[in-house]
């Protein structure tokens, strides 16, 4: 899946709204045929879904196209699907999943309709919504290799508050067991880890906190339900270009002094050998694939470390020190 960092909700029955996410730089838009479309609404906002990613594609090959569905106890989620599997669309947001088995029907209604409607390779994106996702949710993020992303949940007023009963704070602790469940199991299967979402649409600065703590626990992406949260959650989850030159001077460094015999070396401080050139590789992939960071909009699924709280202010890349022989710091960690 490609890394998007954000994953912006427009309700299916109001196309109109399309243009404000697409204008605030989302990554990512989720076309809703569930929660926020009234019940009586839901038959007409099925083909309304269907035009809108057809006229999306028209004019941006680059935004991620999803669709929320009904859930599968619902009986509306085949109809759903059958209107709404079209060219264009990237995949399927896949709501009140609970366990594998889960995913699996949701697979074999998507099979059905890709063959029928002349799609392939859509995926799923996961909200973890049920305390039984969260006990289930390494089994959830290996069945199908549709799964392309899990989300975290933080919500205060989402399904998930209410079935576990925790007090929301803007700090986070009472759901950070929940999300580190999620992550951990993301990072298994090499899928996409993505956070819950900030409710206060006025808060900008709490954004922008909770943002950054989701990137420092590991996640690299948010749910965001308001285009003004677009812009700071995009900043939040990106590499600057500070952040790249100092990887890729590690790893310069680290191989100008493999080449001279030595298997550790000093970098900015820092005492660096291979694990560490492994890490920044795998850091550099994901930056750039993320949308409007590197080049390529391509997916990756490699697992990739945090940004560095090392990494200094200058875009400078000095070079790398070879540690001498007779150092501790020749001693790998």
């Amino acid at each position: 899946m490609v890394p998007y960092r954000t994953i912006l909700f427009v309700p299916g029955h109001k196309p109109a709204w399309i243009d404000k996410a697409l204008a605030a730089g989302a990554d990512c838009i989720v076309l809703d045929l569930e929660d926020s479309v009234p019940a009586d609404l839901k038959a007409g906002a099925r083909q309304t879904v269907a035009d809108s990613i057809r006229a999306v594609r028209q004019r941006d090959q680059r935004v991620g196209l999803f669709v929320r569905v009904n859930p599968l106890d619902t009986r509306l989620t085949g109809a759903d699907l059958e209107a709404v599997v079209v060219p264009g669309l990237t995949g399927v947001f896949a709501p009140k999943i609970s366990a594998a088995t889960d995913v699996l029907r949701y697979d074999a209604l998507l099979d059905h309709f890709e063959a029928r409607n002349g799609v392939d390779g859509l995926e799923y994106i996961v909200p973890v919504e049920m305390i039984g996702a969260i006990q289930a949710c390494r089994e959830i993020a290996l069945a199908s290799a549709r799964v392309g992303a899990m989300i975290g949940p933080t919500a205060e007023h989402a399904d998930i508050a209410r079935a576990v009963g925790y007090q929301w704070t803007s700090g986070g602790l009472e759901t950070l067991y929940l999300r580190s469940r999620i992550l951990l199991a993301c990072r298994e299967a090499g899928i996409h880890p993505l956070t819950g979402l900030w409710e206060k649409l006025d808060d900008l600065a709490g954004l922008r906190t909770f943002a950054e703590h989701g990137r420092q626990l590991g996640f690299r992406g948010m749910v965001v339900i308001h285009p003004s949260h677009v812009t700071v959650a995009n900043e939040a989850f990106s590499a600057t270009p500070d952040d790249i030159a100092f990887h890729e001077g590690l790893i310069a460094a680290y191989e100008e002094a493999a080449t001279a015999g030595h298997g550790a070396v000093r970098y900015r401080g820092l005492h660096i050998d291979k694990a560490h050139v492994d890490t920044a590789r795998d850091w550099l992939a994901l930056a750039r694939s993320t949308p409007g960071v590197g080049s390529s909009t391509e997916g990756t699924r490699v697992l990739t470390a945090p940004r560095s709280s090392s990494t200094p202010s200058s875009g400078t890349v000095n070079p790398g020190v070879p540690v001498p022989t007779d150092s501790p710091e020749r001693q790998h960690s």
